[in-house]
């Protein structure tokens, strides 16, 4: 292999082995101006895409460690990487596709797992990371919530009788 090629290979290698996902996309029918855009939404993410010809990728997930994902590696390939979470950065990627109609997900990788494009696509779907934790922790604080409730209903329901009574007996004690 030529040195320039084996610079490429080796830094593409690099990029996957410091990047916890890998997600790969066909862009075809992609214009310059397209991809300028894609860029320009993934950068706020920490995410990068670059246009790597199949025989690299190839060989820089061998050199990472990678599964072997050879047979998906068809036509025109786009892999993007980023050092942050997932989820967002599928969510991008799926709304491009969705937009422009162009540059479908292939597949993804995540911590050396294969997620197929339907997984990429629900994971898509998926709200973001600090909607889920604070669903969690309102899951977390709901029975405690319930039950200072529960304890405090006996004393509610008796200021509530109280409560009654001395407004039936006012109107009473209005007419003398």
């Amino acid at each position: 292999m030529r040195p320039e090629k084996a610079s490429i290979v080796s830094d593409l290698s690099e990029k996957l082995k410091r990047s916890p996902f890998m997600l790969v996309a066909d862009y075809q029918r992609m214009k310059v101006d397209n991809f300028g855009e894609l860029r320009t939404r993934l950068t706020p993410l920490g995410a990068e895409v670059h246009v790597v010809k199949n025989n690299f990728l190839k060989r820089a997930m061998v050199d990472s460690g990678l599964p072997d994902v050879g047979d998906k590696l068809v036509g025109q390939t786009a892999v993007v990487t980023g050092g942050k979470d997932l989820a967002p950065v599928a969510k991008i990627l799926k709304t491009f596709a969705k937009e422009f109609k162009i540059a479908a997900l292939k597949i993804g990788l995540v911590d050396r797992a294969i997620l197929s494009s339907a997984d990429l696509e629900a994971l898509a779907d998926l709200p973001s990371r600090e909607v889920l934790q604070s669903q969690l922790l309102g899951l977390l604080l709901s029975p405690a919530t319930k039950l200072v409730r529960l304890l405090n209903e006996p004393g509610s329901a008796l200021a509530r009788l109280l409560n009654a009574k001395a407004q039936k007996e006012r109107p009473a004690e209005a007419a003398i």
